[in-house]
């Protein structure tokens, strides 16, 4: 469905971000981008929509493409409207418009009132607590309800692909495993594809099909979220567990050292 095919993307003319990153999303799946802070994930989300130039940002080599078809250089607006929406770190809803009217704003490409309609009845029979609060001005709303109406606002764009950047960022764990699970039936009932960029590993490969680890704007790993969730590298330096299965801890910082044995 989704192919970025050995981008490099650099910033100001200067920074090389991204250093020739290449991954799939099949259709129907879900995929997960791991990575530190500062390794480049964020910004393979923003080549694939588009929206680089807002940072002065540039995909200078490689192409992305959806359905084999390059759609790399288009605008933002063009991409949404071939099908790829992309969910903000951060949730960024219009704080000043009620939840209705977030997912109104979503579904700016969609000229028939009538689908506009059916996205809203879609969106709430996914996320009902959206529909409790259809009325009320989304700047009150908690994290996660936020959260959950930034996901409905992306579907009401009817996407192929959904990019999904940290999704369970600053809620509480019981929040994040009802999102998760509504994504995996949004995989399943919609057909939808997903690209997940996720700081909580656990949970990203506990539903992706597949995975990518990025250092320093390359791909140093991949393979089934099974695949990933058995390696041991995997396991000490994202899961935070040891040979025995058993938690680390991370006290004494400074006599930890991430080998990177995959680099080896």
């Amino acid at each position: 469905m989704l192919a970025i095919n050995n981008i490099e993307v650099v910033y100001d003319n200067v920074v090389l971000v991204l250093k020739g990153v290449s991954l799939e999303v099949a259709q129907g799946s879900i995929t997960t981008l791991l990575g530190a802070n500062g390794a480049g994930k964020s910004t393979t989300l923003k080549a694939v929509s588009g929206i680089l130039f807002t940072e002065r940002g540039d995909i200078t080599k490689g192409t992305v493409t959806l359905e084999g078809k390059a759609i790399n250089g288009r605008r933002p607006f063009e991409i949404t409207g071939l099908g790829i929406a992309q969910v903000f770190e951060g949730r960024r809803v219009f704080e000043s418009l009620t939840c209705e009217e977030n997912l109104i704003a979503g579904a700016h490409i969609q000229t028939d009132m009538g689908k506009v309609r059916d996205g809203i009845e879609l969106v709430y029979s996914y996320f009902p607590r959206i529909k409790e609060r259809r009325n009320q001005q989304s700047g009150y709303m908690s994290g996660g309800e936020q959260q959950m109406l930034a996901i409905g606002r992306a579907l009401m764009s009817n996407p192929k692909v959904l990019l999904l950047d940290e999704p369970s960022l600053g809620l509480a764990p019981l929040l994040v495993e009802e999102i998760f699970g509504t994504i995996q039936q949004l995989v399943q009932k919609q057909k939808l594809s997903v690209l997940l960029v996720e700081q909580n590993a656990t949970l990203a490969l506990a539903i992706a099909d597949h995975g990518y680890v990025m250092e320093n704007g390359r791909i140093v790993l991949e393979g089934s979220g099974e695949k990933l969730r058995s390696n041991s590298d995997i396991r000490e330096f994202y899961l935070g567990l040891n040979e025995g299965g058993t938690r680390k801890s991370y006290r004494d910082v400074k006599h930890y050292k991430r080998r990177k044995r995959w680099l080896s």
